[in-house]
């Protein structure tokens, strides 16, 4: 009867000879995270990029027109009910949002969702040494897309000039 070699420094497991050991295996074409049956492995969060989250796509966008970088007509498909004449109130056609000085920009957007198809955010601008506050309701309507609500900037809300 034969008997595979014993002993330190001896191995039973035979190579294939047309294979060495530095030899590696082709890719595979699915990417890493993927698995056989096609689902992404569950690493915890997945998280998307701040562009891709409502409150953050509106809280750049309602800044932008507060600041004057954008005009207040460009968020009329993303607003409903009084969101739009609070925007055209508080744009800075007399008075600016924020004083002049370095860039204002959202530093940091959270959200708290009242029921279903209803998101309250509130927003951090920092504009220098300075911290500001935005806050906006957006709503999800019938056919699926995230429109704002309502409007407050820094505490105010502008009421309308009664003629």
């Amino acid at each position: 009867m034969h008997r595979p070699p014993s002993g330190p420094g001896r191995t039973t497991a035979r190579r294939s000879p047309t294979r060495s050991a530095t030899t590696r295996r082709p890719a595979t074409t699915r990417p890493a995270t993927a698995r056989r049956d096609g689902r992404r492995p569950d690493h915890g969060t997945v998280r998307r990029p701040r562009e891709a989250v409502p409150r953050y796509w509106f809280a750049d966008r309602l800044l932008a027109v507060l600041t004057g970088r954008r005009p207040v007509h460009s968020m009329l498909s993303h607003t409903v009910g009084e969101a739009y004449e609070q925007l055209v109130r508080l744009a800075p056609a007399d008075e600016p949002f924020l004083p002049p000085g370095r860039e204002p920009a959202v530093r940091h957007c959270d959200e708290y969702a009242p029921r279903d198809g209803v998101v309250e955010a509130f927003a951090r601008i920092s504009s220098g040494e300075r911290v500001h506050a935005l806050a906006f309701r957006l709503e999800r309507g019938p056919d699926l897309r995230w429109r704002c609500a309502a409007v407050e900037a820094d505490g105010r809300h502008r009421e309308r000039a009664e003629p």
